[in-house]
């Protein structure tokens, strides 16, 4: 399904190209958004877990300006990243989704729900921390040595994004596999220049700062907070943080997993998603701009 999904491109009315692939049923209100990692294109995403998201919901990714296939200036500032998202929502027509921010992704899907409320209904914040919180202003060199290059190798990946048992480092070489899987249509590589301004977003978000802590309690929204308990990227402690800030919060934590947990367990994870995004669906109103 999501490995022949075509790539789609829409413009702005300022100029700039959006890529985006969209897979599932279209009727399913509102879509699922998936709000990528640092370095993040259409093609980081897991096919099995998008499938079974897919089974379900309208699913949407899509490339940041200047990231991959879309054109542009890549944003310098989480702010401007959320502005981003918001950018993309408009070309396409799109005034609500349900979110799943992955990592930095998380950053957005945080930033995107405080500019704009009704803009997102739900939100899943995967393996990802709060502004201001702590030991995220920075990458750990061991974590940097390995993201930092221009074509990461598969132990780096396996490294960053997986647990160092030999379960994990297993499921990690079967979502590499899934990953390739795609021959034709394949997405851009990110380019250095994308890369440091993702990653200066990134830092900016993670200075130290109790005040931007006390902005979590202005999030409504509904909020999954899932992660791996063996997380080397963003420490657990940050994550469960987060959640305790949220005023309506829960916390799913996946065992032997790191960064990579929601490709490690994409069966469970997606059961988990799908369950969480239908609760009240029939009950509780949708509000719009």
């Amino acid at each position: 399904m999501y490995i022949d999904a075509p790539n789609q491109t829409v413009d702005t009315a300022s100029g700039l190209r959006y890529a985006y692939r969209r897979c599932g049923p279209s009727g399913s209100e509102p879509p699922l958004l998936l709000l990528p990692h640092l370095r993040g294109t259409l093609d980081s995403w897991d096919p099995a877990l998008i499938n079974a998201l897919a089974t379900e919901r309208d699913v949407i990714a899509f490339d940041h300006a200047g990231v991959g296939l879309s054109s542009g200036t890549t944003p310098r500032t989480i702010k401007d990243t959320a502005v981003d998202a918001l950018a993309f929502m408009a070309a396409i027509g799109v005034r609500q989704v349900d979110v799943l921010g992955f990592s930095m992704g998380g950053y957005t899907a945080q930033e995107l729900a405080l500019r704009r409320p009704a803009a997102v209904r739900r939100m899943v914040l995967a393996a990802t921390a709060p502004r201001g919180g702590p030991d995220i202003h920075g990458w750990p060199g061991d974590i940097i040595v390995r993201s930092d290059v221009d074509e990461p190798k598969f132990e780096d990946y396996l490294y960053a994004f997986f647990n160092h048992t030999s379960s994990s480092q297993r499921s990690g070489l079967e979502f590499l596999g899934r990953y390739i899987e795609r021959e034709h249509d394949r997405d851009l590589p990110v380019s250095r220049e994308a890369r440091e301004a993702q990653y200066e977003a990134m830092v900016e978000w993670g200075v130290p700062d109790e005040e931007a802590l006390d902005r979590l309690g202005a999030i409504r929204q509904p909020t999954l907070v899932a992660l791996g308990d063996q997380d080397r990227v963003i420490p657990p402690r940050v994550s469960y943080l987060l959640a305790s800030l949220l005023p309506d919060a829960r916390v799913s934590t996946y065992p032997d997993a790191g960064h990579g947990f929601m490709f490690q367990h994409h069966a469970t994870f997606a059961r988990e998603v799908l369950a969480f995004l239908a609760e009240d669906s029939r009950d509780r109103p949708v509000p719009v701009d």
